[in-house]
């Protein structure tokens, strides 16, 4: 058993080397071009589509923020609400009357779930560009504008925005907001080399031709993001990143929430994998690349967590049966003799990953840290690595259960 441990402690370590030397080797070859934003050579029509139910809170300064919006082809702004049971539509209404570029649309019947209001909310535009923003998403002025110069590559079906926390009064939405910032800069990353695998509802806008061709939002995908940005890759259109358009989203401010936000996260891309489980392995971006390195990053985290866990029992029951057994025999519990301190290569390996990973982080903090904000103190890092990175692959575990369970989920 030590042995087979041993085998696959190497083979995570590789994988983990692997990954994480591309990244640094992407960065290098693309470090001046993170920011890169093209110029806009045309007035591109645009719709906004917004979801919402049971967003009166928020929904509001939503349409605020886009009615701000610096691009001058924004002509649309559709508000889509999905029977909301709270004073949502009555405040989308009001907006509505006051401005004429904002149109208040009402799903027959409730649809359970933000893709369907977002695909009924789609038979409203006719503009050549169509882009999305979430209920609870703010994006800033110049967002949009900055977005629009990619589309004049006439193969790029979608173009991303950064996406950071808007508020951070609780200390686990501050944990989010480092996450979402690392996110953000290994996305742009993965943008170099066409491996860009998820569009997020904050902000994103795809061509409206393209959109419609491959069938819009899979209405049967918890991650209706991920399924359609997917279904481009397969279909060998491009997805590109504009790093200086920045949105700002509401996250869950409790334990709870976010749990319930990664498990429908998790089982959205386990449906997405099964769904484009044939192209795995296969040429194209999405088989050669994207589902291998979405797969093994979930194996990476069990695996890791698997390992840590298997080492700290293993330890625990060693020295509990050396400790019973020394007593009872009346011998020394530890001897100078027993004392090791010739370092092991496991634990070099292990070193060496963790000082690398953490050197990364805070280069990925340094792109992308936001003025608005506080600086980062080192102690949320640390928290962040060490006790909020090793929660996450117990709900991967948990969200493979829950989605061989079939339980299916709105909203």
């Amino acid at each position: 058993m030590p042995e087979l441990i041993t085998i696959i402690y190497l083979i995570y370590s590789f994988l983990a080397f692997y990954f994480l030397f591309l990244f640094v080797i992407i960065y290098a070859k693309n470090k001046d071009r993170i920011f890169y934003v093209p110029r806009i050579t045309k007035n591109y029509s645009l719709s906004i589509v917004v979801p919402c139910y049971n967003e009166g809170k928020s929904i509001g300064g939503v349409i605020e923020s886009l009615l701000d919006s610096d691009y001058k082809g924004l002509k649309k702004i559709i508000i889509v609400d999905d029977c909301s049971t709270d004073n949502s539509y009555k405040i989308i209404k009001s907006y509505a009357k006051k401005y004429k570029k904002v149109i208040v649309v009402r799903t027959p019947k409730n649809t359970g779930k933000a893709s369907g209001a977002k695909n009924y909310g789609a038979g409203f535009v006719d503009t050549e560009l169509i882009g999305f923003v979430d209920a609870d998403s703010y994006p800033k002025r110049d967002a949009i504008g900055k977005m629009i110069g990619f589309f004049d590559d006439n193969e790029v079906a979608a173009v991303t925005a950064s996406v950071f926390v808007k508020k951070m009064n609780k200390f686990i939405e501050g944990l989010q907001s480092l996450e979402y910032r690392i996110i953000v800069f290994t996305r742009k990353l993965l943008g170099f080399v066409g491996a860009i695998y998820v569009t997020p509802g904050p902000l994103a806008i795809y061509r409206k031709k393209f959109f419609d061709k491959v069938g819009r939002f899979d209405e049967n995908n918890y991650t209706e993001d991920i399924e359609l940005t997917w279904n481009f890759l397969s279909k060998g259109y491009k997805i590109e990143m504009s790093v200086p358009s920045k949105a700002y989203t509401v996250v869950p401010d409790n334990f709870r929430e976010w749990y319930r936000q990664r498990i429908r996260w998790n089982i959205g891309g386990l449906q997405a994998i099964n769904k484009y489980k044939k192209t795995f392995a296969r040429s194209g971006i999405l088989g050669s690349f994207v589902l291998p390195f979405f797969v093994l990053s979930w194996v990476l985290g069990i695996l890791g967590i698997g390992i840590l866990v298997y080492r700290g029992l293993r330890r625990i029951v060693i020295n509990y049966l050396a400790t019973k057994f020394s007593i009872s025999a009346q011998t020394a519990i530890l001897t100078l003799r027993e004392i090791n301190l010739t370092p092991n290569v496991l634990v070099f390996f292990g070193t060496a990953f963790l000082i690398l990973s953490l050197s990364f982080t805070i280069l990925a903090l340094f792109y992308t840290k936001e003025k608005e904000f506080k600086k980062t103190r080192i102690l949320s890092i640390l928290i962040y690595s060490f006790i909020y990175l090793l929660v996450y692959p117990f709900v991967v575990i948990n969200s493979v259960i829950k989605y061989l369970g079939k339980k299916q989920k709105s909203w």
